[in-house]
């Protein structure tokens, strides 16, 4: 069985992206792009003979990295960053376990026990109503009402 122009494009367009997944520098992916944008066009026979095709990955490769890299990586990084938790901000909990002023304390809120730490670096006793401020992982940044 030999193998034709657009499915080796498609071979090259698939191993592109299994490159990029193992060096994640946002690179290869445009070749990949471009590979497999070719064998698509190659099969349609838009590109009857090599040196078209060789001129067409070259070309949809170059341009999609440098019209497209920046965005991506821009995407990608924002979608890396976590953005505050907030839903508990503004609840009332119950201390459970006296918060130290630089250290951790215990509260209870909807039914469960969670870390929290002071908001004001000022000791909470047990007992007190403290308003959440703040989420910081899973504890909570509390101050005294």
């Amino acid at each position: 069985m030999e193998l034709t122009l657009p499915q080796i494009w498609l071979i090259v367009g698939l191993l592109m992206l299994v490159a990029e997944l193992v060096s994640v520098v946002l690179v290869f992916v445009f070749f990949a792009a471009g590979a497999l944008i070719t064998a698509l066009l190659a099969s349609i026979g838009l590109l009857p003979d090599l040196n078209t095709q060789l001129f067409a990955f070259s070309l949809i490769s170059v341009l999609s990295l440098v019209l497209l890299r920046n965005q991506a990586r821009r995407l990608l990084e924002n979608r890396g960053k976590h953005t505050e938790y907030s839903e508990y901000a503004g609840e009332t909990a119950m201390v459970i376990k006296d918060i130290p002023a630089t250290g951790e304390g215990k509260i209870y809120y909807r039914g469960a026990e969670w870390i929290a730490l002071s908001a004001t670096n000022s000791i909470i006793e047990a007992g007190s109503k403290v308003i959440i401020r703040a989420t910081d992982g899973i504890k909570l940044i509390v101050e005294e009402t």
